[in-house]
This record gives C-alpha cells, sequence and structure tokens, in this order.
C-alpha cells in the first residue's frame, strides 16, 4: 500500500503503529481513583484497634490495682487534713515509712478493739517516729518530742491531750513506727496499749502511704 496522509490532525492526538489514537489531553484529565477499602477489611481494622485497647486498659486496671488502691476516710481523727467520707490514693510499691507520712494500718489480731466497741477496719495516721528513734510527750503544753526535738505540728487540729495508757518516753525498735492522729482529742492511735503492742506498730501491718486525695473534687491534691 502507499503513503496517505490524515489533513486536519490535531497536535495533541497520538498514535500507535496499529493506527489507535487517544486525545492525550482528555486521558490525562481522567482521575486516578484509588481503590477503595473493602468494608471487611474495614471491620477487621476495627476490630484490632478494639482488641489493642482492651488489652491496655485491661493493663493499667491490674497495674493499678497491684501499685494503688482507693481508701475512704472513716471518722474524725485526722480532721482537718482528712475528714470523713474523703477518698485517697494509698501506694506500697517499695514503700518504707517515714516520719510525717500519712498512712493506712491494717487492724490485726493483736491491735483489735472489739472491747471498746470497734470496727476491725483499717486505721489512717500520720507517722510520727520511726525505728531507732524515740517520742516523749509534754501533755502540759501538748507537744510531741522525737529525740529529744519538739515537732512543729502545723497539721494538727489541736494540742496533743493525754489519752491512752501508754507511758512516754517510748522507744521504737527498728521495724516499728509510732503513729497519732491529727485531730488528737478524738485519734485513737499509738498513745494506746490496744494499738499495735504497747502502742508500736509493726511496719507489716502498713498497707500503705496515703499520697493524694481524689474526693472531694474541691480538695483534689498530693497530701503531705
Amino acid at each position: 500500500m502507499g503513503k496517505f496522509d490524515i489533513f486536519g490532525s490535531d497536535k495533541n492526538q497520538s498514535f500507535s503503529e496499529e493506527g489507535f489514537s487517544v486525545d492525550t489531553d482528555f486521558a490525562d484529565s481522567l482521575p486516578n481513583e484509588e481503590p477503595l477499602d473493602e468494608p471487611d477489611s474495614v471491620s477487621k481494622q476495627v476490630v484490632e484497634w478494639v482488641e489493642v485497647l482492651s488489652i491496655a486498659i485491661i493493663a493499667v486496671v491490674i497495674i493499678f490495682c497491684l501499685v494503688f488502691r482507693v481508701a475512704t476516710i472513716s471518722g474524725d481523727s485526722m480532721k482537718n487534713t482528712l475528714i470523713h467520707n474523703d477518698k485517697v490514693i494509698i501506694t506500697n510499691l517499695g514503700y518504707e515509712p517515714k516520719q510525717g507520712d500519712i498512712v493506712v494500718i491494717s487492724r490485726n489480731a493483736e491491735n483489735s478493739l472489739e472491747a471498746q466497741n470497734l470496727s476491725n477496719e483499717p486505721i489512717i495516721k500520720r507517722v510520727i517516729a520511726v525505728g531507732g528513734q524515740t517520742v516523749n510527750i509534754d501533755f502540759e503544753q501538748g507537744i510531741v518530742y522525737v529525740d529529744g526535738v519538739a515537732l512543729k505540728e502545723d497539721y494538727i487540729l489541736a494540742p496533743t491531750v493525754d489519752r491512752g495508757d501508754v507511758q512516754f518516753p517510748l522507744y521504737i525498735p527498728e521495724g516499728s513506727i509510732f503513729v497519732l492522729g491529727d485531730n488528737r482529742p478524738e485519734s485513737l492511735d499509738s498513745r494506746y496499749s490496744q494499738i499495735g503492742v504497747g502502742g508500736i506498730i509493726d511496719e507489716r501491718y502498713v498497707l500503705g502511704h496515703a499520697v493524694f486525695r481524689i474526693f472531694p473534687f474541691n480538695k483534689i491534691g498530693r497530701l503531705d
């Protein structure tokens, strides 16, 4: 066959060797559509995220239960630092009692106060002295001394009064603590021989250190 020409051809047209032509402007204007995710694929991703989130929540709950506990204050023995129905977070992870800490103490067979019509619920008090220290109390002036040094107790509601049957001065053996409530006239604490052994509490009965108040909301914050 002979040669042939196409008159009036547009410069934007291209031809293949087989004679097939495509308008390049039109071709360039076509959208590059990406394939949509199939419904099954989306559902699978949602399920995977839910599983990951569930595992994370369970892990947080387990860690919180092992490391932290929530305690509700009962009574007025720690007033005005803590009052009835306040809720605090306590922790015992690697905890060693220190002077000034607020601690929750287990009520065990040795310090049961059933004879005084009190429950066996844990008690919350402030650590006044730890093992190796000596406590003395001047009940006339209401001042507590530890190793001969008067404590500056801005946190107490009233001066320390003569309560209980523990004799002072009192030496605290290693591994033990001496505690008092902040509301001294109303607190059943280490001034009473029924608490611990002769007012001395074994550290093993310390359930945890109260570190943070979470209720009421207008008083949220760190303790100590």
